[in-house]
């Protein structure tokens, strides 16, 4: 028995308004794991590279994996597959909470949308069955307003998706937002759901997905938890301070950086943005996910309102790198985030370009209105923080990302971006592995497509030195592929500290049946990661641009234990490549698409 799939995917025409049922390619499934990778393979097979991400003609994708729903650890992951309005390239975009595991719940596989709805409208998907509902009182409700007013008129136990204002407005970077606080925030999904005139999706339902292999998984499943309950990290230290436990780690390591990365080593300040810090001041409870023994989620108190966060990545993108270690400010920043819905990343780094930008002369005060965006000006960020979402003003050129925001005033050095994402908050001139997956993700700027900083920072097998040539290609490879299987499964990578490939690979197996080797599921990664490299090449993606920001290549690490340091970023990428089986100038050769299966795809 194949388990983990409903066997059905819902298609909409939100042009039409007409919705059609059909049956999950398996073949597919298999070849691609599911989930994300499964979403691939249909995407590419009907979207053409070239087109505009807000052509209505632009498919929008939300799959979870077959694991997402189950009992499995973490399982609630779903993504968002669509061409990125911030970097013209193939994106995935990952998000935890209970949407995932309600789609599932509701009977389906993946939702595929087309087309743009003549009004706001939003989907109800339940038990099999799935209806567009009008929306037009919702448009311009924030992402909180939209999700209260939706979980109220529908009754029984959903969970909503939806964009705020910001997906609305086409920012580059607007997030699908879910359960409120919960974000598939990288690339300007968002945006691209926003432009199909969409507001939300509402998932119910109760049918659990069957488990192909129930006597394997009953012995898998106590395994993986007695695994992820004696690891440190993920019974104590995400438990205890959530994904803010980072801030004094990477301190330590020389890689924590501030106002728009011009400043790198050592942050004597730090510790007041950390997650010790937050659990002692603004803290109220952990907010797990569904099927999450870890509850790394944050609640908080401030200004007698309740939020989420703020994780790791958006503290520094808000914070330290804007060059404030205020933890109410960030809170608060980081809540206008969630609550217009955007990305944290590239919303703190294009703010951090823009003081960057004004400190140097390039930004007219008249430009920018009384409120200077100058490093460390609190009211700057937040009133920018509010203002790019409506695309207000100075706002409206925010939001179109730093690499846009530095080409408009002649400087685009200062944007620390990868194919116009914003990278994140580890200095890829003390940490090579980072440098290399930032250079080489297919969607840009990521740290999230292989987190290297398990194995170069954490100690997580295999370990490599952070400043070691000899072998990080291979690393970068390796984990590249080993965050396929998790990513297609439906898993959270945070159990990754705690399981390795075997333990995803048994919990893949048991749940769907596929009795994969081990070999066959990283081939199967292998695959999706090529197919997504050949999309971007179409889509005039070259290797060209897998490069990172000069200001890491030419200017050293000012000060700290890494100081000194910059990326050697040739001969990086010139074993990547080879490693990959690519040719020297980044091109997958035809024996490589042979070996994949992916013949049907090539240049």
């Amino acid at each position: 028995m194949i388990g983990g799939f409903t066997g059905k995917i819902l298609r909409i025409d939100l042009s039409a308004g007409k919705l059609s049922i059909e049956n999950t390619n398996m073949t597919w499934a298999k070849d691609y794991i599911g989930g994300q990778g499964l979403a691939t393979r249909y995407y590419v097979e009907e979207v053409d590279p070239k087109i505009d991400p807000y052509d209505p003609e632009n498919e929008l994708i939300i799959a979870p994996g077959p694991l997402t729903g189950t009992s499995a650890p973490t399982a609630a992951r779903y993504m968002a597959v669509t061409k990125s309005p911030l970097t013209g390239t193939i994106t995935r975009s990952n998000s935890g909470g209970y949407f995932g595991a309600k789609l599932k719940h509701a009977g389906f596989d993946m939702i595929i949308f087309k087309g743009k709805s003549k009004k706001p409208v939003y989907l109800y998907v339940d038990n099999g069955k799935a209806e567009l509902r009008d929306a037009s009182d919702l448009w311009g409700k924030d992402v909180f307003e939209t999700t209260d007013i939706l979980t109220s008129r529908i009754s029984g136990n959903v969970s909503v998706a939806c964009i705020g204002p910001a997906g609305e407005n086409l920012v580059k970077f607007a997030s699908i937002m879910n359960d409120k606080h919960r974000a598939a925030g990288r690339n300007g999904v968002g945006a691209v759901m926003g432009s199909k005139n969409l507001k939300a999706i509402v998932a119910g339902g109760g049918r659990m997905p069957a488990i192909g292999d129930p006597e394997k998984y009953k012995i898998v499943l106590p395994k993986m938890l007695k695994k992820i309950k004696e690891n440190p990290v993920t019974s104590q230290g995400l438990t205890q301070f959530g994904t803010e436990v980072l801030v004094n780690i990477i301190n330590k390591s020389g890689i924590y950086s501030n106002k728009n990365l011009t400043e790198s080593g050592d942050d004597p300040l730090a510790d007041d943005v950390s997650g010790e810090t937050l659990a002692e001041t603004y803290l109220l409870h952990n907010q797990p996910c569904f099927a999450c023994p870890i509850g790394c989620g944050r609640v908080v108190r401030y200004n007698e309102r309740e939020s989420e966060g703020p994780e790791y990545e958006s503290t520094w993108a808000l914070g330290p790198n804007t060059g404030i270690h205020d933890l109410y400010t960030i809170i608060a920043a980081n809540d206008n985030a969630d609550r217009l819905g955007y990305d944290t990343i590239s919303a703190g780094l294009t703010m951090s370009a823009a003081m960057e930008l004004y400190e140097n002369g390039k930004i007219p005060d008249k430009d920018v209105g009384p409120t200077k965006p100058k490093f460390g000006n609190q009211s700057a960020l937040l009133e920018m923080s509010v203002k790019l979402a409506y695309r207000k003003d100075f706002g409206s050129k925010l939001a179109e990302g730093s690499k846009k925001l530095s080409e408009m005033y002649g400087d685009p050095s200062v944007s620390m971006s990868v194919k116009g994402q914003e990278i994140a908050a580890y200095d890829p001139r003390g940490v090579w592995g980072m440098a290399l997956e930032y250079a080489t993700s297919n969607i840009g700027g990521s740290h999230m497509r292989a987190y290297t900083i398990s194995n170069e920072i954490l100690g997580v097998e295999p370990v490599s030195d952070p400043l070691k040539l000899e072998g990080k290609a291979e690393l970068v490879k390796y984990v590249q592929d080993f965050t396929e299987v998790m990513d297609c499964s439906g898993l959270c990578q945070f159990p990754s500290f705690a399981l390795n490939l075997d333990d995803y690979l048994e919990l893949v197996n048991a749940v769907t049946g596929f009795n994969y080797t081990k070999e066959e599921i990283m081939k199967a990664a292998e695959r999706v990661w090529n197919l997504e490299r050949l999309f971007n090449l179409k889509a005039g993606i070259k290797p060209e641009d897998d490069k990172l920001p000069e200001r890491f290549l030419k200017d050293p690490i000012p000060k700290g234990p890494k100081k000194g340091n910059t990326v050697p970023f040739e001969k990086l990428i010139k074993d990547y490549y080879k490693v990959r089986g690519w040719t020297e100038n980044g091109y997958p050769t035809p024996e490589k698409l042979k070996e994949l299966g992916l013949e049907f795809y090539g240049i």
